[in-house]
């Protein structure tokens, strides 16, 4: 647990120091976080960067968001997204899982796979588009509220040496 918050800490002192524009960086997250709802784990990362590059948004950012699906939030996330698709699309049981594995049992779980994908992938975007417009408002109002105290900071160090050297003179 002590390593997932040291990383977790870890991404959030490197978004917060990504160089450019805020709203460009915003919308990379905003990207990386809807991509990272689609079920295309394992290009998840080339997709994002792809599409920010495409875009002229931040790669950076957009990279960062896709990890928000990783080997811990996986089942989560697909789970769910499984759910509020086949429930929009109204699948039924997809598919049981055999007790037994065998040949037919492997070709019955291909035939369940493009109604399987089709459930991720509209649920995908389903939950993925109101989570993107949250995190750009959100990464947006951090960056720039980040950089305003930043600012303060360098202003009032500026002023103290500026203090320091007139009253050395």
């Amino acid at each position: 647990m002590t390593r997932l918050l040291s990383s977790l800490k870890g991404l959030y002192s490197r978004f917060i120091r990504i160089r450019g524009n805020p709203r460009e960086i915003a919308l990379g997250f905003a990207l990386g976080i809807f991509i990272g709802m689609t079920p295309t784990m394992g290009i998840q990362i080339i997709l994002a960067i792809f599409f920010a590059a495409l875009l002229k948004w931040n790669k950076i950012s957009a990279t960062i968001a896709v990890f928000t699906t990783n080997p811990f939030t996986a089942p989560f996330i697909y789970g769910t997204t499984y759910l509020v698709g086949a429930r929009v699309l109204g699948l039924q049981k997809i598919f049981k899982f055999p007790e037994q594995m065998s040949f037919e049992a492997a070709v019955e779980m291909l035939k369940s796979t493009p109604r399987i994908f089709g459930a991720l992938t509209v649920g995908g975007v389903l939950i993925g588009l109101p989570l993107a417009i949250i995190a750009y408002f959100g990464s947006y109002l951090l960056i720039v509220k980040t950089r305003k105290n930043l600012q303060k900071v360098v202003e009032i160090r500026k002023s103290r040496s500026q203090d320091v050297t007139t009253d050395t003179d």
